[in-house]
């Protein structure tokens, strides 16, 4: 018995040293348990290697690699990532260098028509219980591969050789070059569960669906799939009027995906349909759009959902992991799961009934001037907790800091539609904030759980929405439009801060701090602000996350070009280093040989580089 519980403890402890999953764990907590680095230390953190992708443009191919977006995973002692070109590489954790590199040469078929270029995030991992041995998972350009862990190289068992074609099975004809991925798999028991991405710009009828697929972790047999427009008869069709459920693609999970485990839960943060800015060829509430859905993840059988926008207009997708979390409210303990939004909120719920945690209130919204367009009337506001980006945009939130500025900024406001969140898009532009990147984005969340705290790193810039007539081809009457600005002079026409990083306090609801975070680097430099006192922090947008340690410590990019590590118990910045290039990825942490690392990705093309710190 006592070596029993003796090897259950080494097991813990790791555990604890690891990263085994792109969120740290597969409830997207973002935490670690080390504290060898913590708030008393972390000052003396110094770089101790790093690794360059080496990858560049192809004129060949007529490709260009785009931001180096990867969180590595670390599993026994080695480090699993992915690429811009959608490589898989492993590393040695103490020193960066290579173990081996597999390249599913997605290059070959061109660049993605998705306007990002090679977007990957990370890999998943998964145990054959039968035979011991570890799979890296790769859902690479309309494929899923499955790689041994100690070779690089394809499982010729799974699938043909090692990859299941992602476009065969789906519901109509799918180009392949149109189905990307960019977040990783998730693993469950003998499962790996994929969602997909689709490129916003594409707007037609029949563009690629947004099904949720599971394959037998083995054989790369399909095992279930969920339709996230819901077929002719299925509950949800009837929230698309005119038949739209047949051709509307899109909605479809490009953000990843979190999993109770214990009790056999996935989450799925659905996206918003076809197209983004205009819904005249989809009439409806258009379920399950821009949606929160809980399956069984055994079967693909919907336990509950929530629709978080209704009709959606303004590319407000579910952008980032739900984050699982124990809290007690009112006394009463719950095990909820938060959703992080685009328009600034966290909804929480009961993971398992989808009960909301506090009220979740429908409230009138503007109307749509677009012809064609019928904007769902009310939409979810939640009572608690406050919205933790600023909404809407009024002439009082022009830049500031000088009176001259100001005016400069009030005069350009004047030529947008402006009003509170849910403002529709419109012919003129509309004026949104927070903007098509939010608010939150892709990189989540962070949670203590211990204190049932959770850190968002966010976004406060304005995007103009403008809608134009479409051609013929579109199959809808409008289409986004390009070539509004939200800026004069390349300054922001709002006021800063920019971005901000909070704390949210999961058992009441509320605030504990929050603070500009990051740095605008380019407008500190404008010529235009030459000679105006300018904040400390002007903060900063960005899409890519935070974690938070044991040891009291927060470590984020700012969306400018540093590394930060930030105090958990006030939001007091405690350290930063310069990268000398722009972060784009969410960092991870794990300890071995005795030292605990923090690793970050940074950078774009031939300059993406993975940076790992220590404490000498």
């Amino acid at each position: 018995m006592r070596l029993s519980a003796l090897a259950i403890c080494l097991c813990a402890v790791a555990l604890a040293q690891e990263w085994p999953n792109y969120g740290g764990d597969p409830g997207e907590q973002h935490y670690s348990r080390l504290d060898q680095i913590n708030r008393t230390n972390v000052s003396g953190l110094k770089q101790v290697w790093e690794w360059k992708t080496g990858e560049a443009p192809l004129p060949e191919f007529k490709t260009n690699p785009g931001a180096f977006e990867g969180t590595p995973l670390m599993i026994a002692g080695v480090l699993y990532l992915s690429t811009p070109y959608n490589r898989v590489v492993a590393l040695d954790p103490q020193t960066g260098v290579e173990i081996w590199s597999y390249d599913p040469k997605a290059y070959t078929a061109g660049q993605p028509p998705n306007g990002t270029g090679f977007v990957h995030r990370g890999v998943a991992a998964w145990r054959d219980g039968k035979s011991g041995k570890l799979r890296i998972f790769m859902n690479s350009r309309a494929k899923l591969i499955s790689l041994d862990a100690q070779t690089g190289k394809p499982v010729a068992d799974f699938g043909d050789n090692g990859v299941v074609n992602l476009v065969a099975g789906l519901r109509w004809e799918t180009d392949p070059k149109q189905y990307t991925n960019t977040s990783p798999p998730v693993v469950y028991k003998d499962l790996v569960i994929v969602g997909n991405g689709v490129a916003d710009r594409l707007v037609f009828k029949k563009d690629p669906p947004g099904d949720v697929r599971a394959f037998d972790a083995r054989t790369g047999k399909l095992v279930w799939t969920f339709f996230t427009v819901p077929r002719s008869g299925e509950f949800g069709s009837d929230t698309w009027q005119q038949g739209s459920e047949k051709y509307t693609g899109h909605t479809n999970v490009w953000a990843p995906m979190t999993l109770d485990e214990a009790r056999g839960l996935l989450y799925l943060p659905v996206s918003t349909p076809s197209n983004d800015m205009y819904g005249g060829a989809r009439p409806g509430q258009n379920l399950f759009g821009d949606s929160l859905v809980c399956l069984d993840a055994a079967t693909g059988k919907r336990k509950w959902h929530f629709q978080l926008v209704h009709h959606g207009l303004w590319d407000y997708d579910l952008p980032g992991p739900p984050v699982l979390a124990e809290i007690r409210v009112e006394g009463r303990k719950i095990d909820a799961v938060v959703q992080l939004t685009k328009t600034g909120w966290a909804f929480a719920f009961d993971r398992v009934t989808g009960k909301p945690v506090w009220p979740i209130e429908e409230r009138p919204v503007p109307a749509s001037d677009v012809p064609g367009e019928h904007a769902w009337p009310t939409q979810p506001f939640p009572t608690r907790p406050p919205a933790f980006e600023e909404q809407g945009v009024t002439l009082e939130d022009a830049f500031d800091l000088t009176p001259e500025l100001k005016a400069q900024a009030q005069e350009a406001l004047r030529n947008f539609r402006l009003g509170p969140i849910f403002t529709p898009p419109s012919l003129q532009g509309t004026l949104m904030r927070p903007s098509i990147i939010g608010g939150a984005n892709w990189g989540g969340g962070a949670l203590d759980p211990d204190r049932a705290i959770l850190y968002v790193k966010s976004s406060n810039t304005p995007s103009v929405v403008r809608v134009q007539k479409a051609g013929p081809e579109v199959g809808a009457d409008y289409v986004m439009a390009d070539g509004s600005s939200a800026f004069a002079r390349g300054i922001p026409l709002t006021k800063p801060p920019y971005g901000h990083l909070t704390a949210i306090d999961l058992n009441r609801g509320e605030f504990v701090w929050r603070v500009p975070f990051g740095d605008e680097e380019r407008l500190r430099s404008n010529p235009a602000l030459k000679d105006v006192k300018l904040p400390a922090r002007l903060g900063a947008s960005g899409a890519p996350g935070a974690i938070v340690t044991r040891g009291g410590v927060i470590f984020a990019g700012g969306g400018d070009s540093a590394l930060y590590a930030v105090d958990t118990s006030n939001g007091h910045e405690l350290w930063s280093a310069p990268l000398g290039r722009r972060t784009t990825a969410t960092p991870m942490t794990y300890q071995v040989g005795g030292k605990q690392y923090i690793v970050i990705a940074s950078g774009n093309g031939r300059d993406a580089t993975l940076t790992a710190f220590a404490l000498r």
